[in-house]
């Protein structure tokens, strides 16, 4: 037996291969700048919430991250061999007629997801296998550039309430609490958005992500510190409403009742942001790389560099795939246009329950961009109830059924609080409907609210099945029209006063109330 080195490649194929593979580069580079121009508005969509949201503003960081991260890998992908993957482009087309689907419910948040994953697929097509898992974490840490979180606030509000109404009781002190809003002896509080914590944990994620891939090596420890960096500042944002009460307990409400209360909480938020990574610090792995394996891998796969034309044949089916679903788009938005002269009449078919002039209560909810608006009250004896209904067609962002623009009670500015959210299971003429019930007060006047939305022949009280509803019908072509209905009574003591006389007003004026909106749809 003898041993032979192994045969080393000429110099100019060698040049040539890196030559290749700067070509493939420079072309990947050129495709995700031509996907992120071809989808624009998505695009931008991004950028204006960046901009105009403190929350999100980190977004703006996340591309120059992911940049460094892969520029940091250069010599190590050097190791790899572009081998153009055709496959790409079918993940690539599932996931346009994705976003065309958020683009038909008018989901924002699932526009930007989907486009932002092409991206991977884009580097897949061109690029290969191999490249794209060496490339696997900045590729997945731009998903971070997605202003997402909104759902979050509820369940954060009501988890910085519980924990803070809990720690003070154990304090001792005694608290009376109605949803987010709690009153001790010294004065009246409330949990609302900016005090949910959802920055704290947008930030403490967003660095606590890039904190484990840059500091650890093993997967189990990558993953518990992305867990810690969760749960921490949730944790902790309970602690600091606990001690901003506090401190305005204390104080006579002359301390952190105003700006200075957010001033603290960041003051907080950055101390224990230094604790979990100096605590993190103990388990540091990030020694070099070892690129071994991956030069011996790309030596074995140099010898056959995709060419230039190959990756050229790639690219230009990036572009033609990714060209199909916004004119997609742009040709179902146009089919589904219609009249916007629209009326909602109601129909005097109870002999019980009649229209007035009187309103039942000075409370309106706020729709943003509604083509028709009806606001109604309706007596019986003693009893009230207030309908309100607001028609969309035509829906676009800003003037749409489903958005967070529409809302029951504003966050300030107004003298209604809304105290309570649920679902609730009803019967009307033997048709079983869930509902949206919502309680909101004011000085003055309590109101049980019930709410759901109208989709031509369907109805839901869920926003989220109600999207894929619109989604559907305009796919169909069936056009967009769709309305959100409310219907609130009042009550002195406790919401249950109120659901007789709910149920007694749907089963008499429900079959009008349908009626209505279907003669404004077929106009």
């Amino acid at each position: 037996m003898s041993a032979h080195s192994p045969r080393e490649l000429p110099h100019h194929s060698v040049t040539l291969g890196q030559q290749n593979v700067k070509f493939s580069a420079v072309l990947t580079i050129l495709a995700v700048a031509a996907l992120l121009g071809i989808y624009y508005k998505t695009t931008w969509s991004m950028v204006e919430i960046w901009e105009r949201s403190d929350t999100f503003a980190h977004g703006f960081l996340i591309f120059p991250f992911s940049a460094y991260l892969i520029w940091g890998q250069r010599k190590y992908l050097g190791t790899f061999s572009p081998q153009p993957n055709l496959l790409g482009l079918l993940v690539l087309a599932s996931l346009g007629f994705s976003w065309l689907l958020a683009t038909l419910a008018s989901v924002l948040v699932f526009e930007q997801f989907f486009l932002i994953t092409m991206i991977p697929a884009v580097v897949w097509t061109i690029l290969g296998s191999s490249i794209v898992r060496a490339l696997a974490f900045p590729l997945t840490y731009l998903l971070l550039a997605v202003p997402f979180g909104d759902a979050l606030i509820a369940p954060l509000i009501d988890f910085t309430a519980d924990f803070t109404v809990k720690a003070l009781q154990l304090t001792g002190i005694p608290v009376y609490r109605e949803g987010s809003f709690f009153t001790i002896p010294s004065g009246n509080w409330s949990v609302v958005e900016a005090c949910s914590g959802l920055r704290y944990l947008i930030a403490s994620f967003t660095l606590g992500t890039l904190y484990a891939y840059l500091t650890y090596r093993s997967l189990a420890r990558r993953l518990a510190f992305i867990a810690l960096s969760v749960i921490v500042p949730i944790i902790a944002n309970g602690i600091r409403a606990y001690l901003i009460v506090m401190t305005g307990h204390l104080s006579d409400m002359t301390l952190a009742v105003g700006v200075d209360h957010l001033i603290y909480g960041w003051i907080f938020f950055g101390f224990v942001m230094m604790l979990l990574f100096w605590i993190g610090s103990f388990w540091r792995e990030d020694d070099e790389r070892d690129v071994v394996a991956g030069s011996r891998q790309g030596r074995i796969a140099n010898s056959s560099v995709g060419s230039p034309k190959s990756a050229a044949i790639a690219a230009s089916g990036i572009l033609a795939v990714a060209f199909i679903w916004p004119l997609f788009a742009v040709y179902l938005d146009n089919s589904s246009q219609g009249n916007l002269d629209r009326e909602i009449k109601i129909a005097e078919i109870s002999e019980r329950w009649r229209s007035g002039q009187d309103h039942v209560s000075d409370w309106k909810p706020i729709y943003v961009g509604a083509t028709a608006e009806l606001r109604q009250s309706y007596r019986h004896g003693a009893d009230s109830v207030g309908l309100y209904i607001s028609y969309y067609r035509n829906q676009q962002q800003g003037a749409e059924l489903i958005s967070s623009q529409n809302v029951l009670v504003p966050e300030s500015g107004s003298h209604w609080r809304h105290i309570r959210e649920d679902t609730q299971d009803v019967s009307f003429r033997s048709v079983q409907m869930g509902l949206k019930q919502n309680r909101l007060d004011s000085p003055s006047t309590k109101l049980l609210v019930w709410r759901w939305y109208w989709l031509g022949d369907e109805v839901t009280a869920n926003p989220y099945l109600a999207k894929m509803i619109l989604a559907k019908r305009k796919l169909l072509g069936r056009g967009d029209d769709g309305a959100e209905i409310l219907v609130a009574a009042p009550y002195e003591e406790t919401p249950d006063e109120a659901v007789p006389v709910l149920r007694d007003f749907m089963n008499e004026m429900l079959p009008a109330i349908t009626r209505a909106l279907e003669h404004a749809s077929s106009r």
